[in-house]
């Protein structure tokens, strides 16, 4: 983990690379898949394009810090890593807003894409202080 985030220290636009591709991935998810199979989810198919706009925000900040940024990259690290916490903690009141509707499927899928992201907020994190330094 140690050397992962020294080398995305050096190199943040990777950073912001992996973050737009989880992003592009997470908004097709949410748009095409889960909405077209909604009965094996159980999120409302309103809810679910609404995510799937905000991860589309997400990923267009990720992909134009990515293209265009070219130093001072700590701020812009931060803001991804605070967007991307509450995007988690958007989906986990969702999840216990609709709890008594989601399948074990859709359970699955959220809590699992809420720890893969809160995994790559932990690493933001941790790049934007060692990059501070």
């Amino acid at each position: 983990m140690v050397n992962a985030v020294n080398k995305l220290a050096r190199e943040p636009k990777i950073l912001f690379l992996i973050d737009a591709l989880g992003a592009l991935l997470s908004a097709f998810l949410l748009f095409v898949v889960l909405r077209n199979f909604n009965e094996y989810f159980g999120m409302p198919e309103t809810i679910l394009t609404y995510l799937a706009a905000i991860a589309a925000l997400l990923c267009t900040y990720s992909m134009a810090c990515f293209l265009f940024l070219r130093s001072n990259w700590t701020p812009f690290v931060r803001a991804i890593s605070i967007a991307n916490l509450l995007y988690c903690i958007l989906t986990a009141g969702l999840l216990i807003k609709y709890f008594t509707i989601m399948t074990f499927f859709g359970l699955t899928y959220f809590l699992l894409e809420i720890a893969l992201v809160c995994g790559l907020v932990y690493i933001e994190l941790k790049v934007a202080t060692r990059i501070k330094q």
